[in-house]
């Protein structure tokens, strides 16, 4: 494994967290306070996926088989644990504790906002699955975005080709988009816990990007040294 590039500080990560931040500021403040449309929304969406759930087993369990072992959480911080442990292997501690810090705080954080909020899950007379804890934000949906974030960060340090890139940035967006959809699909989650999920996830991966930039130009040796 190649040594990581020395990222340079800039505004661009900072922006991007601050608006994911503000953004999912906005959702949390209209679903506490149960802000009419965006509830009939919520529940437009859950109504008419539900029914096709239930008229479709099938799907169902590719659903189910998708957000239990591809798409679990457990699953994405496995991937991020042997990141982690490769990192500190090579010698990138540094970036190995940035990496693990990110994950842990997107698990804090998102059971943090549950708690305090207490939003009720969506509630079946003829569940197709089961969930448990509060709905908001999305946990499922979270941890992917921090987690496939965080690995697209580790890629460009590394320096990844143009075709691991794209291939990269296509599986990333796939199961963020497809861990969310099938959150909603199973009748577990709102579409609001989804995408309060994935913008708080994207905004710990900003953040991280920023802090670990900052971390590493206050460490390095000035002119003359």
């Amino acid at each position: 494994m190649r040594s990581p590039h020395t990222p340079r500080p800039s505004p661009a990560p900072l922006i991007a967290g601050g608006a994911g931040i503000a953004l999912f500021l906005l959702v949390l403040v209209l679903v506490a306070a149960q802000w009419p449309p965006l509830m009939a929304l919520d529940r437009t969406v859950a109504d008419s996926l539900h029914r096709h759930a239930v008229a479709d087993p099938g799907l169902v369990h590719v659903n189910r088989v998708l957000t239990d072992w591809f798409w679990d959480p457990w699953t994405m911080r496995a991937l991020i644990a042997a990141a982690v442990i490769t990192l500190w292997w090579r010698g990138a501690r540094l970036l190995a504790l940035w990496v693990a810090a990110a994950s842990l705080l997107g698990s804090l954080l998102s059971q943090g906002v549950k708690a305090a909020l207490g939003r009720e899950r969506p509630h079946w007379p003829d569940p197709v699955d089961s969930a448990h804890f509060a709905a908001f934000p999305s946990g499922h949906a979270m941890t992917a975005a921090v987690s496939c974030g965080l690995l697209l960060w580790l890629l460009r340090l590394y320096g990844a080709g143009p075709a691991l890139w794209g291939g990269a940035v296509a599986v990333a967006a796939v199961s963020v988009i497809g861990v969310a959809v099938t959150r909603v699909y199973l009748g577990v989650h709102w579409l609001t816990d989804v995408v309060g999920g994935v913008l708080l996830g994207l905004a710990v991966v900003a953040f991280t990007v920023a802090g670990y930039a900052r971390s590493v130009s206050r460490r390095a040796p000035g002119p003359g040294v």
